[in-house]
């Protein structure tokens, strides 16, 4: 992916942009499907802006086509928020005097229980990036007890080598997700001043070593907020579009995260509205209609029933950002605020009056034990 960004420079890609026209949105949409960076600067610059309903409504024909009326659930669940990074944009930044909170394997395990009595079938372990408190065989210890009581364990958490990501695929886990923030390399040092993440190469790398380790689940994205949302959007359809043809064996998928309230951090210094969030979405949706697409419960109810129609195809819900907060009250600080408090059951049902088929995600251990045939 590095060769990758060099062949895009910023400069290239805002005047790219910026010189879109109407008679290059047209031409973008016409061709969706077929992966082209001048194509999504097109869809993503502010010539397609008038044209923003006849976009969405655009993704929400590819939405169906590929994807069809499905939509997949999912939960967090935080286990620390130790860190050992200085992310200005994070409440779990370690210069903050915040209440902090590592599991236990058995507390932990309990908050699984939980999450499942609730009919989660698909869980997202999360944590602070501090190996002294989750090293990795914490996390191998953990999956492997909860293997056989999840559909899909997948892991948001620091970055790990090769060999390490390879004994979580073995004791049952099935997915990543880490998001690069900013795909801009000065941005991304500003808004990193200090611990492993400050790394912007290491993090880029990371998720190609969990595929190399037989990770079938790779998700991307940034931290909406942090600047231009147009150039972010760009960089992450590349970013898809790469991992898509060098890992093929791995389904991609696109987060998009909202910078929420945060103890002690920046407000948004590129606020994004939400036709901002149309317009991107939709954007990346036409030019790559197989990409899952993943949002929040950062994002209020009324609005992710929205992107639902338009392009969304995984929601979490009931979510709790703070460790062991799902079975007990905790002082741990959260990551974040949420913002859609609706428990499992409602979020299924608001979905369903709509059409949608609610999927709490039932099927990843027939595919993993499928034979390999050519």
């Amino acid at each position: 992916m590095q060769t990758v960004l060099t062949e895009w420079p910023l400069e290239r890609v805002r005047d790219m942009i910026a010189a879109a026209t109407a008679a290059d949105v047209r031409r973008a949409r016409a061709a969706q499907g077929r992966f082209d960076p001048h194509d999504l600067a097109a869809l993503l610059s502010p010539a397609a802006r008038p044209g923003l309903e006849e976009q969405a409504q655009a993704a929400s024909d590819v939405t169906r086509r590929r994807f069809g009326w499905a939509m997949q659930f999912f939960a967090p669940l935080y286990v620390s928020n130790y860190c050992c990074n200085a992310c200005v944009y994070c409440g779990f930044n370690r210069t903050m005097d915040v209440g902090r909170r590592a599991l236990s394997l058995d507390e932990a395990e309990g908050e699984a229980d939980w999450l499942a009595r609730q009919g989660f079938e698909h869980i997202l372990l999360v944590a602070g990036e501090d190996r002294k408190f989750t090293p990795p065989a914490y996390f191998e210890e953990l999956i492997r007890r909860l293997a056989d009581r999840f559909a899909s364990i997948q892991v948001e958490i620091y970055g790990l080598s090769r060999a390490e990501y390879a004994r979580l695929v073995a004791a049952g886990c099935d997915g990543i997700t880490l998001f690069q923030e900013t795909y801009d390399p000065a941005r991304y040092r500003a808004l990193h001043p200090s611990g492993p993440k400050a790394d912007f190469a290491d993090r880029l790398d990371t998720l190609e070593r969990a595929a190399a380790a037989g990770m079938t689940f790779l998700g991307i994205g940034t931290l909406l907020g942090l600047n231009d949302w147009r150039t972010e959007a760009f960089y992450t359809g590349l970013h898809a579009d790469y991992l898509q043809r060098a890992w093929w064996r791995s389904s991609v998928a696109i987060s998009f995260p909202r910078m929420r309230p945060a103890h002690g951090c920046l407000p948004p210094p590129c606020p994004v509205g939400d036709a901002d969030l149309v317009h991107l979405m939709s954007a990346l949706r036409i030019q790559l209609p197989d990409v899952g697409m993943t949002l929040s419960t950062r994002e209020p109810a009324g609005l992710r029933e929205h992107f639902a129609r338009i392009c969304a195809t995984k929601l979490s819900a009931g979510a709790c950002t703070s460790p062991g907060g799902y079975s007990e009250k905790t002082d741990a600080e959260p990551q974040f605020d949420v913002a859609d408090h609706r428990p499992l059951a409602e979020v299924r049902a608001a979905l369903a009056a709509l059409g949608f088929d609610p999927v709490v995600k039932d099927w990843d251990r027939a595919y993993h034990a499928a034979p390999l045939t050519l």
